[in-house]
């Protein structure tokens, strides 16, 4: 069955979209990846995005609902054309939309419950209707419902992935936020840790649009971070912030980490009269050193860290991580044979296909759900029926191609 991913994350970049090739087996799924493609976001929904998180209206919510569900649905209809197929050879979309809120230990109402709240913006229906096919979205709210934080998910696909029989890995995601996925050495999905760490792109790109002004939004392959000295007071001042030492499960995103604490950060930074590279620098080894840090709650060795997200490319970034965990051999995904780039557009595909086997993704033990569940609603497509074969009754993972 060929089914499609896509994905926007915390840096708001746009949004990342995969089609895979998703087979059964006897006791596990067999996952092909055929195409990737990245769609920026317009520069001004971009803004207004950013303006939303920081202080929309519920006539803002709801327009940019339908206005991400359009952008989202472009993307895939591009992506298949540009794939050499057509939307009939899609059985089913994944789409995780675009976060504007993530609160899983907000305030309860009184009288209701637990507060638990995140919410991802791009209506499933606009894409189900410009695309004619089934589309799953909305994957965080019912293990949010079961007590869980509603992040992160894409362990369960990372297990798939990256688990090997002998070597323990570490697997790291340098987007928005920074997190980690541990895996042991032989072990199962119920052994999988997960959470997250701290902020990583979103500080690194705050603090660069705070120091131009807005005439420049990120630092380029970490060119101006890799010829930064690290301010040891600024980086240490970084792993103060409560989220960093909150014990898992954990997950947060820009309503912790938003532009006020960007600008302190610079500020922090002109306080010491440290230039833009340096305050990069300082930045990147306190990234470095969150993840670092996390191995506090693993249960035992890491052999390898292998790294993803746009992070990945950021010199400066890589190198601090380098420094921050040696000696375990730090490498990308593309060096053990994953596309890096695709890896949680992938996720949100395969979260669909189980989601119309009724198989649960999530994992309690990194979200802090009661119990297993089976994530995600349903906007129907055009084509009455979907061809989904293999057993619903366990939550299998395997080998990827």
């Amino acid at each position: 069955m060929k089914c499609l991913g896509l994905m926007s994350g915390t840096s708001l970049d746009g949004v990342d979209c995969a089609i895979v090739e998703i087979r059964p087996g006897r006791a596990a799924l067999r996952v092909t990846l055929l195409a990737c493609r990245t769609r920026p976001y317009p520069p001004a929904l971009r803004r207004r995005l950013l303006a939303l998180i920081r202080s929309g209206t519920t006539e803002e919510v709801c327009r940019l609902h339908v206005a991400v569900g359009e952008v989202f649905a472009g993307a895939a209809c591009r992506t298949i054309r540009q794939a050499k197929l057509s939307t009939g050879d899609i059985e089913i979309i994944g789409s995780h939309g675009q976060t504007v809120w993530h609160r899983p230990r907000g305030r309860a109402l009184p009288g209701v419950g637990a507060g638990r709240a995140s919410l991802q913006i791009g209506d499933p229906s606009v894409i189900a209707e410009r695309t004619g096919i089934t589309t799953v979205a909305d994957f965080r709210a019912r293990d949010a419902a079961a007590g869980g934080e509603g992040a992160p998910l894409t362990p369960y696909v990372h297990h798939l992935l990256f688990q090997s029989r002998r070597a323990s890995r570490l697997i790291v995601n340098l987007g928005g936020i920074a997190n980690v996925t541990y895996l042991p050495g032989g072990g199962g999905l119920k052994d999988v840790l997960a959470f997250d760490t701290g902020p990583c792109n979103l500080l690194l790109d705050g603090v660069m649009a705070a120091a131009t002004n807005g005439r420049r939004l990120m630092d380029r392959h970490g060119l101006l971070a890799a010829r930064g000295r690290v301010c040891d007071p600024l980086m240490r001042e970084l792993l103060t912030h409560a989220f960093v030492s909150r014990r898992p499960p954990k997950s947060t995103g820009r309503e912790e980490f938003d532009e006020r604490y960007v600008r302190d950060v610079w500020r922090r930074a002109k306080r010491r009269r440290l230039s833009l590279a340096d305050a990069l620098a300082s930045s990147c080894d306190g990234i470095a050193h969150m993840i670092h840090r996390s191995r506090r709650w693993l249960p035992g060795p890491v052999d390898e860290v292998i790294v993803g997200g746009g992070g990945a490319r950021n010199r400066g970034l890589m190198t601090a991580l380098r420094r921050r965990c040696a000696p375990s051999c730090v490498m990308s995904m593309e060096r053990v044979g994953v596309n890096g780039k695709a890896v949680e557009a992938m996720a949100f595909a395969v979260f669909a296909y189980q989601a119309v086997r009724g198989v649960p993704v999530n994992l309690p033990a990194v979200t802090g759900a009661r119990a297993p569940v089976v994530l995600g609603t349903i906007a129907p497509g055009r084509r009455a029926t979907l061809r989904v074969t293999g057993r619903a009754s366990s939550p299998s993972v395997g080998s990827v191609r």
